[in-house]
């Protein structure tokens, strides 16, 4: 079937970086839209960023400047350049995806495992 796996999450001091990387593999016939999510504790999941299959953007407004998402279609992954890290950023980061698969043809929504970010004062 479809997966979507995270990595390059980590503990980091404020001000520093790190990128995520989401790779979807299976039976993938096409991603449309993706999307990078992320649930601080005791928080509502929320939607942080998203690029189209053509590369448009867009960015909720505590991250705007700071956060750069891009994907790359001929290698199934997104990822999300994140500067300037705030300890406000700190929660588990989840990629999104509505992809069509050679099994399940219409367009579904398939999510990954997430990964931890964490921001240090």
């Amino acid at each position: 079937q479809v997966q979507l796996v995270e990595s390059g999450g980590g503990l980091v001091q404020a001000g520093g970086s790190l990128r995520l990387s989401c790779a979807a593999s299976g039976s993938i016939f096409s991603i449309a839209d993706m999307h990078w999510y992320r649930q601080a504790p005791g928080k509502q999941r929320e939607l942080v960023a998203s690029v189209t299959r053509g590369g448009s953007t867009n960015y909720v407004d505590p991250v705007k400047g700071r956060f750069t998402i891009s994907r790359d279609n001929a290698k199934n992954t997104m990822y999300l350049q994140m500067n300037s890290l705030k300890p406000e950023d700190t929660a588990v980061y989840y990629c999104a995806a509505e992809i069509s698969s050679r099994i399940v043809t219409a367009l579904s929504r398939y999510w990954g495992q997430g990964t931890q970010v964490t921001v240090s004062s």
